[in-house]
């Protein structure tokens, strides 16, 4: 008999009720979040002290990427009850740092709900800079945590290097800490380049790196400290979208882009383009943002696996100021 029909995976979004998240100053003044066509730029918006963000397990519908079902396992509403991805919202704060934020709505209740796709902080303003109903594809599960775009050369234990795509599960390739290490799995999947998904372009030579690295923006380079130490250490991962100055690092919006990433069986410190990066760190807080292609297929092949993060220091934006960003990025002809 031919195995029977199973549903698709469902996928985990973090939910904030749309009412703890209101205007406190513009145009809009004590209006909730809502779709684009009910929002203004210039308005800011702050998230209420009390606020907690709920599970909400969703399931695709069919092939249009912005019909999902409720699935086992929400906080919000019933297996099987529709939501509908309506705007995807740009917020910014204070300090620069951008959240995309997508709103939904749930088709039982009428209730909208905001997902930010990066996290939200109370007593914060965040000013909406963009929105709009044009999604172009992208789905709620369309998070990339830590890819490097196709073409990207990865070093091997003897020296020589090969394009990431170009890996296949038992390759050796060389990392920082434990020397040769077998790949695992190599990951794919092709995004659309718009908004939080521009991935982020590291200019040939800003941090050593040999030609440019291209890497989704919640990738994590990582950087040791000979003289001034950031955060009181002297290894740091930074997150390349904290990294952008808009010269020698910037963000490639418009078209697609490939993304790949490398699981081994531990967090490992790998060169792409010459300088040290991290690879797909496994555990649920790391799946549950990948493109939802990538986060079925890990989740599958790697049950179980919570890997650890490698020794080092996180990097926020709060330690990367214009001076500090600077310090770190090499001008051209400097050392």
């Amino acid at each position: 008999m031919p195995d029977p029909i199973r549903p698709l995976p469902a996928h985990t979004a973090h939910a904030y009720d749309a009412e703890v998240l209101k205007v406190t100053s513009g145009a809009n003044l004590g209006d909730a979040i809502a779709e684009a066509a009910h929002c203004e730029p210039g308005d800011v918006y702050r998230l209420a002290p009390s606020a907690t963000a709920r599970r909400l397990m969703l399931r695709p519908v069919g092939d249009d990427p912005a019909a999902l079902c409720i699935a086992e396992g929400s906080e919000i509403g019933q297996p099987g009850e529709m939501i509908t991805l309506l705007s995807a919202l740009a917020l910014m704060a204070p300090d620069g740092d951008r959240v995309e934020t997508l709103f939904v709505r749930h088709a039982a209740t009428g209730e909208g709900y905001a997902l930010p796709l990066s996290p939200l902080a109370p007593r914060t303003d965040y000013t909406l800079i963009a929105s709009h109903e044009d999604l172009g594809g992208i789905r709620i599960t369309d998070i990339v945590c830590t890819s490097f775009a196709a073409g990207t050369m990865i070093t091997l234990p003897g020296g020589a290097q090969r394009p990431i795509e170009a890996l296949t599960p038992g390759d050796e390739v060389l990392t920082r800490d434990h020397g040769a290490q077998k790949v695992r799995w190599v990951g794919k999947a092709t995004m659309r380049a718009i908004g939080g998904f521009a991935p982020v372009v590291i200019a040939a030579g800003a941090l050593g790196n040999l030609a440019d690295l291209v890497v989704s923006p919640h990738h994590r380079i990582f950087i040791y400290q000979r003289g001034r130490r950031l955060g009181g250490t002297a290894e740091l991962l930074v997150q390349a979208r904290h990294l952008v100055d808009g010269d020698r690092v910037a963000r490639r919006e418009g078209g697609f882009v490939d993304y790949c990433c490398l699981v081994f069986d531990r967090h490992e410190i790998v060169y792409a383009e010459g300088i040290p990066a991290e690879s797909l760190m496994v555990n649920e807080a790391t799946v549950s943002r990948l493109p939802a292609e990538l986060a079925d297929e890990v989740r599958a092949r790697f049950p179980g696996l919570s890997q650890s993060q490698h020794f080092g220091t996180e990097a926020g934006r709060e330690l990367l100021d214009d001076t500090a960003r600077d310090a770190l990025l090499r001008r051209p002809g400097r050392g």
